[in-house]
């Protein structure tokens, strides 16, 4: 996961901004805001996905074409206080289907945890910033240099936690696979190809579950 802090709060003050109306202590989201605000999000996101090409040592143009005319979800999560955190889950452990996804946080509320080496990480509140998260067709993309990040969601027992989650994807009618142009005789691929529309439905197709979607297609 990475951190993006000027970029989100310019559109996070953007997007509440353009919002006038509230709701208790909350500022409800019109769809001129939201969509504003789905635009930008894209920007950045190719932007930050050519920064990740140019790292790989790939080719502009397989990303370019993979995803400047792909598709978006939003998805706005709330988690309200729970008294027995222990004994539930907001979110269940997996990884993202996407390419790339950034959430903002709407409060202080912790609860989003990363797995890393094997032990579940909290990623600290910061309202300020984007969370990048690597999705499963960006590890296919880069052969596995980038890998997608397992997460889950905990509940709070006094703090309510609002989140919004952007998933930035190919288009269903793409063909994903490792880049063309990392793979080399000294490199093999190590994930099949498929068409992004297979992949999805394959995502939704099973249970929500730690990385098991992206492993059925690793060679």
């Amino acid at each position: 996961m990475a951190i993006v802090d000027s970029t989100a709060v310019a559109l996070k003050k953007s997007l509440h901004t353009k919002s006038g109306e509230t709701k208790g202590n909350k500022q409800l989201l019109t769809p001129d805001a939201m969509e504003e605000y789905s635009k930008e999000v894209e920007k950045v996101a190719l932007k930050t996905l050519m920064f990740i090409a140019k790292a790989l040592k790939m080719e502009d143009e397989e990303m370019k074409i993979l995803f400047s005319n792909g598709l978006q979800a939003i998805r706005m999560n709330y988690y309200p206080p729970c008294p027995q955190p222990e004994q539930v889950i907001g979110l269940a452990p997996h990884s993202d289907s996407s390419g790339i996804t950034f959430v903002i946080q709407e409060d202080q509320a912790e609860g989003l945890q990363i797995k890393k080496d094997g032990i579940w990480t909290p990623v600290l509140a910061n309202l300020n910033a984007f969370i990048v998260n690597i999705g499963d067709v960006l590890e296919i993309i880069s052969n596995g240099e980038y890998k997608s990040i397992e997460h889950r969601v905990v509940v709070n027992a006094e703090k309510e936690r609002t989140s919004i989650a952007t998933f930035v994807y190919p288009s269903l009618s793409m063909e994903i696979g490792p880049a063309l142009s990392l793979v080399t005789p000294q490199t093999s691929a190590t994930f099949t190809r498929i068409t992004f529309a297979d992949f999805l439905k394959n995502f939704y197709s099973r249970v929500l579950k730690s990385k098991s979607n992206i492993e059925q297609y690793r060679i």
